[in-house]
């Protein structure tokens, strides 16, 4: 049984003058009552300022919770049953963790920016937020600073998406260049392996390929990238699965920031809604790409009559949608596992302090990515039937 314990606080009787060697005095006075409850009085010494020999005996009742008590005024255990003790602890258990985190977070960032000497308001309002709510750490901030000192980083971060990754890897500039930079050697490459004699007499089919895989390589680098999330909460009245894809991250396996966790459900979603936005990213870049190509064949074979037997237009519609689904499943789950596993858990934990030759493996490694997704999408593409190699086209006519 719990009960209320009453203390009563007096000062001293007045008219007595205490010793200055005088301490105070505690005095407990045991009530008649039948439940568990103490009267306690403390005297204490007229302070050199204050007299109290004018005021009369006044008692401060306060209200102090006890685990319980008998007749006798014995304390009992506290019941696990009665109050639910044990599930309360144990939540606020997890919040004290919780709360801990944030507040270390709070005060990393808050050190870094009075080192810094520069004031939590002069920051972008989405960081600051984020400060606030201890959901990011000093380090975090620090690199945004240092980040902040060139010009084109600076101008970059004023797009949220392009902060949230840079925050999260300050290569993530360099590795964009390199996806863009070599995808049209390694896509031409990975084609005229795989045509070989063909290569030019299939030379409206490779164009289509590159000009489709340079519009999605951006893509590619940019939404499985790791990031800090800076985004604001969505409002209260938000629908079940709208609060659940906001709240998971962007890369199924990049590693969460200190007072925060995704669950294994939330990194599954990550992985199907970068798929459907890479479905449209790829279903759209290989209808550009198609319709160019189409338009080259046909000025082909309006100059070349010889021709217009010997090429065919390549189908819009199916060779777009089935390059959509390439690369949500295909694209998705490789750049999603490069980035998340091989860069962030691998190669920056071992080489965080060598940037050179962390940026020359990661340039092998998306590289390698870049071939093996080309020859992919060949074999794929005649799996399906959307694309035929010559040979086979000649012994159909």
């Amino acid at each position: 049984m719990s009960v209320a314990t009453y203390c009563f606080f007096s000062p001293a009787t007045p008219g007595a003058t205490p010793s200055p060697t005088s301490t105070t005095k505690l005095s407990i006075l045991k009530p008649p009552s039948s439940f568990a409850a103490f009267n306690l009085r403390i005297s204490l010494p007229s302070p050199s300022l204050i007299s109290l020999r004018n005021l009369p005996d006044h008692r401060f009742p306060l209200l102090l919770p006890f685990a319980g008590g008998d007749d006798t005024g014995n304390n009992l255990p506290p019941s696990g049953g009665s109050g639910g003790g044990g599930d309360n602890n144990d939540d606020g258990d997890d919040n004290d963790a919780g709360d801990n985190a944030e507040d270390q977070n709070r005060e990393e960032a808050m050190l870094v920016l009075d080192k810094a000497k520069r004031q939590l308001e002069s920051l972008p309002s989405d960081l600051v937020a984020a400060i606030r709510a201890g959901r990011i750490p000093g380090a975090v901030v620090a690199k945004f600073l240092e980040l902040e000192k060139s010009s084109l980083l600076r101008w970059l971060m004023n797009f949220g998406g392009f902060k949230e990754r840079l925050l999260a890897d300050d290569l993530f500039l360099a590795k964009v260049a390199m996806e863009c930079g070599v995808g049209i050697f390694t896509k031409t490459a990975a084609e005229y392996d795989r045509r070989r004699e063909n290569f030019f007499k299939e030379l409206e089919i490779v164009f289509a390929d590159v000009v489709m895989a340079i519009i999605a390589d951006f893509m590619l680098v940019y939404l499985p990238a790791p990031t800090v999330s800076l985004r604001p909460a969505l409002a209260s009245n938000a629908g079940a699965i709208a609060k659940f894809f906001h709240n998971c991250p962007d890369n199924a396996f990049q590693t969460a920031l200190a007072g925060t966790s995704y669950s294994f459900l939330q990194r599954l979603g990550a992985i199907a809604r970068n798929g459907t936005k890479l479905f449209a990213v790829g279903t759209t870049s290989s209808l550009v790409g198609t319709v160019i190509t189409n338009a080259l064949i046909n000025a082909r074979k309006a100059v070349d009559k010889n021709s217009a037997e010997e090429v065919e237009n390549v189908p819009v519609l199916s060779t777009s949608v089935a390059y959509g689904v390439y690369m949500a499943v295909s694209s998705n789950l490789r750049y999603q596992v490069l980035a998340g596993v091989i860069e962030q858990r691998i190669l920056e934990p071992m080489l965080h302090q060598h940037k050179l030759l962390l940026s020359a493996l990661c340039f092998a490694v998306r590289t390698g990515n870049t071939y093996l997704g080309s020859l992919l999408w060949v074999d794929y593409a005649r799996l399906i039937g959307i694309q035929k190699a010559h040979e086979e086209q000649k012994a159909l006519d």
